[in-house]
């Protein structure tokens, strides 16, 4: 029972960072790219109307899941000794890496793109978009690759069971 439970939670974290690695690779490759070239009020709104989107149940779930479950599987393997112990340690702290940068970086850029106001009423939106596009794509990029690599861990881990 606990071997399932152990591959249950493995598979788990393997989907969950395969979701979050999905959706920063979109942003990443076409989402921003695709916004480069709106207008700079037209880059605010419809940025501010994607982070007021995002923050749903579905996307909390997997955002907030998948370094719980990567590390509810590290823990068991740990304790039981498995092989992908190694794996499912680097899963998580690659998610928690993600996590954090999110946290520390990308939402505080996110409440300053929303606090600008309306993209028609912003003070100066060719700069609210230069203090936002920049750091903003750096640290989603940083993000993607995380994610991915926790993928990668993931799966690695399994393929060891």
């Amino acid at each position: 029972m606990q071997d399932l439970l152990r591959t249950a939670a493995g598979v788990a974290a393997l989907i969950a960072a395969g979701l979050n690695a999905g959706l920063f690779f979109g942003f990443t490759t076409a989402v921003m790219p695709g916004l480069s070239g709106a207008s700079d009020t037209a880059f605010i709104d419809v940025m501010q109307r994607i982070n007021r989107r995002i923050l749903n149940p579905r996307f909390f779930s997997v955002f907030f899941g998948a370094p719980l479950l990567a590390l509810l599987w590290a823990v068991a393997a740990t304790g039981s000794g498995a092989a992908p112990a190694v794996p499912a340690w680097a899963a998580f702290a690659l998610l928690a890496g993600h996590f954090l940068i999110t946290v520390a970086v990308n939402v505080p850029l996110n409440n300053a793109l929303e606090a600008a106001g309306q993209a028609g009423r912003a003070a100066d939106p060719a700069q609210v978009r230069a203090r936002f596009e920049g750091p903003w794509n750096r640290w989603s990029q940083v993000r993607t690759v995380l994610s991915a690599a926790a993928l990668a861990c993931a799966a690695a881990g399994l393929a060891l069971l």
